[in-house]
């Protein structure tokens, strides 16, 4: 699977509950899970009024799947080219 950067934009989103976050998570689980293809979500981050979350799909389309499926918006989908650190360049996640 190729790993995915998603920015999704959400007006007061730094403002979301942890309730809501939950909800959100229920409902990202519930669209992977319909897509009977493989497919991970690796984590996500919030910070000012978007997410960004990182996936991992078979394709960009998949991830744009998922996100109708759950009715998330997906202002950019682009694949990770390579990933590095304080310790310099690693391997994508697997």
């Amino acid at each position: 699977m190729k790993t995915f950067l998603i920015e999704r934009e959400i007006p007061g989103a730094s403002d979301l509950t942890d309730d809501q976050l939950r909800g959100i998570t229920t409902t990202s689980n519930d669209a992977v899970a319909s897509l009977e293809k493989p497919y991970k979500w690796l984590h996500s981050y919030v910070a000012g009024d978007k997410v960004y979350c990182v996936h991992q799909a078979e394709s960009a389309e998949v991830i744009r799947e998922h996100a109708r499926r759950g009715q998330f918006p997906a202002n950019l989908v682009v694949e990770v080219a390579s990933v590095f650190d304080s310790t310099g360049p690693r391997a994508l996640p697997v």
